[in-house]
């Protein structure tokens, strides 16, 4: 094994393991919370700093793993994350209601910014580790996105087992303890010098990033945004709703993650390559995005036609909603490999960082959507909002550069 794949090999298991606790995080908050008699908005609310932090998070991040290694980067965040989990330990029955939910979206905070410094620096680490491997890159990031969105999953299924057997305390307690692990696995393994080269020197010069990356961080707005504003809140709560289990509801949640990143990993084997790496795969995203938005335009309608001679609407919905899986995990995919074909190699860290700023931003967008449109409009509007912003994203890839001479700064 050369040292790029041992290192691109070490670096997704470290993320694995950070992303299992992460799903397992997010099912723990959704469902206590839930079960508290917590509303639909203030259930969305809980994520909000969470988001919000990432956006900072990731254009912060790709500087510092730019500036002093990714392989810090990777602690500061694992570290960070353990953190979060025992602050949100420390959080007592006893306590009012708005000391509650304040205390929470501080501990969230915190572990959105964890979150995005340790995905900035995975995913700034398969660009330096595909450039000791000729065509590489795309099949590295297919598998790295989708193995961990499919570890997400898995976590989301932790979550709910947790709660149910340890409690939300013990729960956190014990994903600390292994995140620990995975820690001192990253200190031991990961070169201390990977990834780093010279920074930026001006918020100017950190920003002014190429025209194909704005283009698809601007896409990245909307594809987030319209997958968050009926997973976060609206579908979760309308099933539940509708005499479904937490048990079930966070099997449906996992078995869509895992499915999600499964297909993200076969996105090369459904996306035609090319020998320069644009021209086949922008016209790719076009397309898929295009599909993607008719997807919950026409299951709103079908969700407010309610036709007596289909099946139960939460099957419909969850149909739906597996259709919408497969055009989102292709889309995702093209996306993330995009990023990277367009990124420069000496700064690979801060273009990234940047393009999941404007992830982190659309999840932002669609966690606060998804509490307003389903308290407001009901699963209807949120599913209405997604096909609005998916649209968009569509719009935004008509104009994506299908040339490397075309990506220089304007």
């Amino acid at each position: 094994m050369n040292t790029g794949t041992r290192n691109y090999a070490i670096v997704t298991a470290a993320y694995w393991g950070f992303t299992l606790s992460d799903g397992a995080l997010r099912m723990l908050v959704l469902l206590h919370f839930y079960r508290l008699g917590y509303s639909p908005f203030t259930l969305a609310f809980l994520f909000l700093l969470y988001e919000a932090m990432g956006v900072v998070a990731n254009l912060v991040g790709g500087w510092l793993a730019t500036r002093y290694g990714i392989q810090r980067m990777l602690v500061v965040g694992l570290a960070t994350q353990i953190t979060g989990f025992l602050l949100l330990s420390a959080l007592s029955p006893s306590w009012t209601a708005v000391m509650s939910v304040a205390w929470v979206v501080l501990a969230q905070g915190v572990c959105g910014v964890a979150k995005d410094l340790t995905k900035t620096a995975s995913k700034s680490a398969i660009k330096l580790t595909a450039g000791t491997a000729s065509g590489q890159l795309f099949k590295w990031v297919a598998f790295f996105t989708g193995s961990k969105n499919a570890m997400k999953g898995v976590g989301f299924f932790l979550g709910g087992v947790l709660l149910q057997g340890l409690g939300f305390q013990h729960a956190l307690w014990l994903m600390a303890g292994l995140l620990a692990l995975v820690l001192g696995g990253v200190l031991f393994f990961v070169p201390p010098l990977m990834g780093k080269a010279k920074a930026s020197k001006s918020a100017k010069e950190l920003f002014a990033k190429n025209r194909g990356i704005n283009l698809l961080a601007a896409a990245r707005v909307m594809l987030f945004g319209a997958r968050d504003v009926w997973f976060v809140v609206g579908v979760p709560v309308f099933l539940y709703s509708v005499g479904w289990t937490f048990t079930m509801v966070g099997a449906f949640l996992a078995l869509w993650t895992i499915g999600y990143g499964v297909v993200q990993g076969l996105a090369p084997q459904i996306v035609s390559r090319s020998e320069d790496g644009l021209s086949t795969e922008v016209p790719a995203a076009r397309g898929w995005s295009a599909v993607l938005a008719l997807v919950p335009l026409v299951l709103a309608g079908l969700v407010l036609a309610d036709l007596p001679q289909l099946p139960p609407l939460e099957w419909v919905v969850v149909a739906g909603l597996g259709l919408f899986g497969v055009a989102f995990a292709v889309n995702s995919s093209v996306h993330s490999y995009l990023v990277l074909a367009y990124a420069g190699s000496e700064k690979a860290a801060e273009d990234v960082g940047f393009y999941y700023a404007a992830n982190a931003l659309g999840r932002f967008f669609g966690t606060l959507m998804s509490g307003l449109l389903y308290q407001g409009f009901g699963l209807a509007g949120a599913l209405i909002g997604s096909g609005v912003m998916l649209v968009l994203c569509w719009a935004l890839t008509l104009n994506l550069p299908t040339r490397r001479a075309l990506t220089a700064p304007a």
